[in-house]
């Protein structure tokens, strides 16, 4: 056991774990940032994916020694119900979800995206999402989130 000392949606975080558990397990289990799912447990699925710093990462293979002294951003960092972020609100108008299970994934792969280059391509939101699999067939709602979202964050 060893403490870890991390930022978690921007409030200093200390925990006293295995820093060799996955930081998806630590998130879900010690944390309950239950917004970050489970998916396949081998980084395949994108269902796990966090921001630790700007970058989007599998939680579910990323380390908790990893991320000590770092940013992570899960889902329930975004926004929330009173103040969304615009991914937020963009994947709602857009309709660009049907079960969910991915979403969470999905938004934070956006944001991250958003954070590097805030007026992506069409084919850049593609690329961007390339990692994350949603069974529900939304790809082409979600790009139009994704690019509603870009737009309204540029108008600010």
């Amino acid at each position: 056991m060893s403490s870890i000392r991390f930022r978690l949606n921007g409030v200093a975080t200390d925990i006293d774990a295995d820093p060799d558990c996955s930081l998806l397990g630590i998130l879900r289990g010690q944390l309950r940032m239950t917004g970050t799912h489970f998916g396949c447990g081998a980084n395949e699925c994108g269902a796990c994916t966090v921001m630790v710093g700007d970058a989007a990462v599998a939680a579910c293979d990323t380390p908790l020694w990893s991320v000590a002294d770092k940013d992570v951003t899960t889902v329930e960092g975004l926004g929330s119900a009173q103040a969304p972020h615009p991914l937020q609100r963009a994947f709602i108008a857009e309709q660009a979800m049907q079960c969910g299970y991915c979403v969470s994934g999905i938004l934070i792969s956006a944001a991250a995206l958003l954070r590097r280059n805030p007026n992506p391509t069409d084919k850049e939101v593609r690329a961007a999402l390339d990692r994350n699999l949603c069974r529900c067939g939304s790809h082409n709602r979600i790009v139009k989130a994704v690019l509603r979202a870009a737009a309204e964050m540029a108008a600010r």
